[in-house]
């Protein structure tokens, strides 16, 4: 067992994992969206595109890539709770939460092409 790639599967899966954590709930209502899931997402996507930026194959580009659009979204869903925050005493409104979970499904789209590319070349490397 390569502890390189436990560790490198390891972050790729809690990225999509706290991703999905994020998005599950009725997309308009703010109370199911919790912002510091949405920013531990963040983090454990940024680990994840780091650990990613050492591999130089074709794979591995496919996977950076698939990372850095989940990085971006996922920032940018951020940015837009900060926006609708402060533009409310209440906290972001429906119309602003859709908006978020939207951009936070996105992401969640890009982290499953990540998965998806990671078991892929996982069950290529056993033949």
């Amino acid at each position: 067992m390569n502890l390189e790639r436990v560790v490198f599967g390891f972050f790729t899966i809690l990225a999509l994992t706290f991703n999905l954590i994020f998005v599950m709930g009725e997309i308009d209502n703010p109370s199911h969206h919790d912002v510091w899931v949405l920013t531990i997402a963040i983090l454990v996507n940024l680990i994840a595109t780091g650990l990613k930026l050492g591999d130089r194959s074709q794979i591995g580009a496919l996977l950076l890539a698939a990372s850095l659009v989940a990085d971006l979204l996922l920032i940018t869903a951020r940015i837009f709770w900060i926006v609708a925050e402060s533009d409310s005493a209440t906290g972001p409104t429906a119309q602003a939460t859709v908006n978020i979970v939207s951009l936070a499904a996105g992401a969640l789209a890009a982290n499953v092409v990540s998965a998806v590319i990671l078991v892929g070349d996982a069950l290529m490397s056993r033949r």
